[in-house]
């Protein structure tokens, strides 16, 4: 892999499992001798602990990251309502730029071999009422990584992400299937739908865990199949 190489982290829906499978990709990494960094941008659902904002996903992150950087780098936007982050966002009197996301974004790639960027819900979530997560991805101009959650109806959602990923010009370079519903009927029959129609390699199939670790997760992906993977 080639220094200052990153991507960005997508899914097909919210609570499909962005944020365990950029901290497992981390994990993956850093074992490679990487300077890795999570970058979650905007996370919405903080509450108030000793005086400050925590979040369990930007916990995670910064769990799984080794290049301990400040969190107003890491998540310039941190939200306390658990709603998109145009709404939540309204709330709080917090006008959310996207020009700052991006300088944060430049000042973390300095200082990492390589940032894992994930995006909020799914694609297209706006961020305020002229750009989406979707224009944050085209504007960071990183490769994708899509998340699958594997449930009923998950073929038609991966296969629309992806089409909306590629019609905005980008590469979808890898996908990740997360098993979010244990009692999932035909679960091999849709993985290999998938398979066959996605315009990208799995990486990886995580299973469902009872207590989620991104450390095990880790071990389920494979980055080497990474499309355009370069060591």
């Amino acid at each position: 892999m080639t220094k200052n190489s990153s991507y960005f982290v997508t899914g097909t829906d919210t609570g499909v499992g962005k944020t365990l499978v950029t901290a497992a990709l981390l994990h993956a990494l850093a074992k490679t001798g990487l300077r890795v960094t999570g970058m979650k941008p905007i996370a919405a659902g903080a509450e108030l602990i000793d005086g400050a904002l925590w979040n369990e996903d930007v916990a995670m992150l910064a769990a799984a990251s080794n290049t301990n950087l400040p969190r107003e780098l890491t998540t310039p936007y941190l939200l306390r309502e658990p709603a998109a982050p145009h709404i939540a966002a309204q709330l709080e009197h917090v006008s959310l730029d996207m020009q700052h996301l991006l300088d944060c974004y430049q000042q973390i790639a300095q200082q990492s071999d390589c940032v894992i960027v994930e995006g909020v819900g799914g694609f297209c979530v706006p961020i305020n009422d002229a750009c989406d997560t979707a224009d944050l991805s085209v504007q960071l101009g990183l490769d994708v990584i899509m998340v699958v959650g594997l449930r009923l109806g998950c073929i038609n959602h991966a296969l629309l992400t992806a089409e909306a990923i590629q019609a905005r010009g980008l590469n979808l370079v890898g996908w990740v299937a997360n098993q979010i519903d244990i009692n999932m009927s035909h679960q091999e029959a849709n993985l290999q739908t998938l398979e066959q129609k996605l315009p990208a390699p799995l990486i990886g199939v995580v299973p469902w865990m009872e207590a989620v670790s991104a450390e095990v997760a880790a071990d389920k992906i494979d980055t080497s199949r990474i499309k355009n993977w370069q060591s």
